[in-house]
Parts: C-alpha cells; structure tokens; sequence
C-alpha cells in the first residue's frame, strides 16, 4: 500500500493500484447502496472523491461520517465514471480517525472573512485559505529560489534588539521585569537590572544587522518576522509581519532599484507559473483582474521617476486628493495608487525623496537636500518596496544621527562598520505580507497571515 498526497494522485498519468490517502472530508452524500465521500489533504484545492460501497464491513460507521471528520482511505485509483473529476477512488478499506460533531463551525456553506478570522485556527480547511497559505509557502520558496541563484547569502539577523532601526519609537518592550514594581528615574524606567542590562525590543527591521554582513560576506539577504507598535487597523497594517530585506555590498541607488525590480518580476512570474491552480480560485472569486496585473507587473519595465517630479505629476493631475501634494512631504496611498494606476498604469520607483523625511541612514545626495532613497509602488498594492543606498560616510553620518536625536554611543557598533573597511552599499525591505496581497487579490492583511497580530487582538 502506498501513501501519497493528493495532489499527485489526481495529476497521475494512470490508474493506480492500492494507495493509501489521509485527510479531512468535506461532505458525505449516501445513495444507492454507496457513499460518496470527498476528501481533501491540504495539499491542493481539489478535492477527491470516494467510493465506499456497503459491502465494506464498517459500511454503518462510514454513514455517520462527517463534515470535517478525519480518515485514511485505502483502495484503487481510478478512471472516474462521473463528471467534475478525472479520478476517484474505489476504497478496500475506510479507517475513521475522528468524527467531528455537529457544531463543526465549517460546514458547507459561504462564510465570511470576518467570521473566518474569529476561528483562524480552523480558517486553513476552506479553499480560500487554504489556497492562500499555499501560495504563502510557494512565494516563501520563490524568495529563497531566486536570491539562491543570484548568489546571495541568507542571513538570520536578531529579532531582539537594543537598536531601533527607523527611529520612530514604534517598537515592542520585550522584559522579564515586574514594570508596576519597578524603580523609575525621572519618569523613565531603570532597565539595569532586567534580562540584558538595558532596555531590549522586538526588531522592526533586520536592515541594520544585514548591513555588517554585506560588509563582510558580499551581497547578502534576510526574511524574517518583524514587528511595530504601530495603533493602526488599516487593511495593510499588522504588529507583526515578515520582510524581506536585502543587501548589496558595493551597489549604488541604481543596483538597488534594478535589484527591486528584478526581485518583483521574478516573484509575480513565479506565482503565474507554479501557483496556477491555486491563482485560478483567487482570479474567479477575488479579483477578476489578478491574471492581468501580475501579466503587466512581470513583464513591464518599471518607470523610474524622481520624487521632484513625482510631485510636479500628482500637483497637476486635476484630481483632489485629500492629502496636499508638495516637496518635503511624504507620498500617501492615494497619491502612490494614482501614479501606478492611473498615470502610468504600470509600476513606478519613485526615488530622491527630502532628507527631511527619510531615516538617518540613507545616503544624503549632493544636492544636501535629498537622499538616495526609492520606493517601488505597483498598481493594487501601492508601496511594496522601500529602500535606499546607505550613508557609508562616518562624517555625514553621525551628523545625521545628531539630526535625528539618536545616541551615538548606543550604535559604536555599527560606526565602526564606516570607521573599518566602509563601502558603498544599498538595500530595500519588501513586505511579504503585500507581495501575497498582490499574488492573491486579497485586500485585507489579516487574510494573508495565518494569526494576525493587530492592535487589540492576540488570539490563537
């Protein structure tokens, strides 16, 4: 008896004698001296039909089978005489694993996304999602794939960290401490004595640690968890998400927008190519343009346009836009989904954005009023990438750190790096949580993520 997946049972080529199948049923119907029982594994989005006749010895307790009841079927693989499917299996024998009750919450009917996430423990047994989560992990795979052949280093970078990245202050405490009966000086809590001696936070970005291996390693990449404490319940908004972010060791602002570009094109033309049966459900029930818009994003040359101009575009558009439009200030959703889906109607990277608004890190231009810094908006999403050549001058730098109010002594560590062997190098930070909003069709970030964390809500 063989064990084997659904997904290659129903792409077989020929009948198949004696196979083994584990998985959930989805509906049970009885006729005629027969039960038809459709199964599903998880390992793709059609389901297969069983034959059980009542000639089987446990005929009686297979008709009191389930909704989203557990069995292992034995029996042959073969030509299916009905419609809807190639295949069926004849079964030898039905082991029953589990029967669920009644008040299984995912019985055959529609549900909503909202109620879907009320039971995200159980939300990856419907098509959708586990359509969705499928894709999650083909596009975690396409990542690893495509900076494996370019030659990049994959690189674990710290998700506890004494460094705030961005400078926002929007960050998770992460302590051992009783804070209600800890000492406070001047309002500000003494962290001495906690588990590392200071005050310790979970990471918003992985950048800054990518930074000191591309400097040592060459062009080099993490993806991994982050995390901000930012009060926001938008749809693109979670306290906890993952990024890809990166690095090119002796790569200009140039090398970085070409590298995002690249990086988009691959991963949309991955997703046309290896998630096709999975896309197919998200083309006909979420978005009926998702085959078209991957279709331009993989196949497009990315318009390349300066900030400066940028503004000039959106200034003399004729719309209104409900945030004012004008140099020194950063471009909001409204504006990034104009340039991308109705300006230019393709993806854009926007770059040379004000000093003024950009993180201390970023390369300052000659012009001393810009920075080398590039986002990459695409039609549907808006911002997906947003990245930077980073300020290897040690000068210009801890000048900037100044600016930004940042303790000098709290990143001796990473001056060093512009102290010791410093070169021109770039790197960006790509949502994956976006990417799979873009693959999908998907509007809501909660749906893309198998336990959101947002403001308010830790289940599960």
């Amino acid at each position: 008896m063989k064990k084997c997946k659904l997904l290659s049972l129903l792409n077989s080529d020929a009948p198949l004698d004696n196979v083994l199948i584990n998985g959930w049923v989805r509906t049970r119907r009885d006729s005629g001296g027969f039960s038809f029982i459709e199964i599903n594994d998880g390992s793709c989005l059609k389901n297969a039909q069983i034959i059980a006749d009542k000639n089987l010895p446990n005929y009686d307790d297979i008709k009191k089978i389930s909704t989203g009841s557990a069995v292992t079927v034995s029996g042959d693989l073969v030509e299916s005489k009905g419609g809807g499917q190639k295949w069926e299996i004849r079964a030898k024998k039905i082991d029953i694993i589990s029967i669920a009750p009644d008040s299984y919450p995912l019985q055959k009917k529609r549900h909503t996304d909202e109620y879907l996430r009320t039971i995200a423990h159980l939300r990856p047994r419907t098509n959708k999602y586990g359509a969705a989560f499928r894709i999650r992990s083909d596009m975690s795979f396409a990542i690893h794939k495509f900076y494996k052949d370019i030659g990049f280093k994959y690189i674990h970078t710290p998700i506890i960290t004494g460094s705030d990245c961005e400078g926002a202050g929007e960050m998770f405490k992460v302590t051992v401490m009783d804070l209600d009966k800890t000492s406070k000086s001047d309002g500000k809590t003494d962290f001495s004595s906690d588990f590392f001696g200071k005050a310790a936070k979970l990471t918003v970005s992985g950048q800054l640690s990518a930074e000191m291996f591309a400097l040592a390693l060459g062009d080099v990449y993490t993806f991994g968890p982050t995390f901000r404490a930012e009060n926001s319940n938008t749809r693109k908004h979670a306290a906890e998400f993952w990024m890809l972010e990166p690095e090119i060791a002796f790569g200009d602002i140039n090398d970085n927008m070409e590298l995002g570009e690249e990086t988009i094109k691959y991963l949309a033309g991955y997703a046309l190519a290896e998630c096709s049966d999975d896309l197919e459900l998200f083309a006909k029930y979420v978005d009926n343009n998702l085959y078209k818009n991957l279709e331009l994003i993989a196949s497009s040359d990315f318009v390349r346009l300066p900030y400066e101009e940028a503004v000039k575009i959106l200034a003399e558009s004729g719309k209104k836009f409900e945030y004012e439009v004008s140099f020194g200030k950063d471009l909001q959703s409204e504006h990034e989904h104009f340039l991308a889906e109705e300006h230019f109607n393709k993806p854009v990277i926007v770059y040379n954005y004000p000093k003024s608004i950009k993180p201390f890190y970023m390369r300052v231009n000659d012009d001393g009023r810009t920075v080398a810094a590039m986002d990459i908006l695409v039609p549907g999403i808006g911002e997906l990438i947003g990245g930077s050549q980073r300020e290897e001058r040690l000068d210009v730098l801890e000048s900037r750190m100044d600016e930004s109010g940042l303790s000098k002594k709290d990143y001796w560590w990473y001056l060093d790096s512009r102290r010791f062997g410093t070169v021109p190098h770039s790197g960006f930070g790509l949502g994956f949580e976006r990417l799979l909003m873009l693959v999908t069709g998907i509007k809501n970030i909660r749906d893309v993520i198998p336990f959101p964390r947002t403001p308010g809500s830790i289940e599960f």
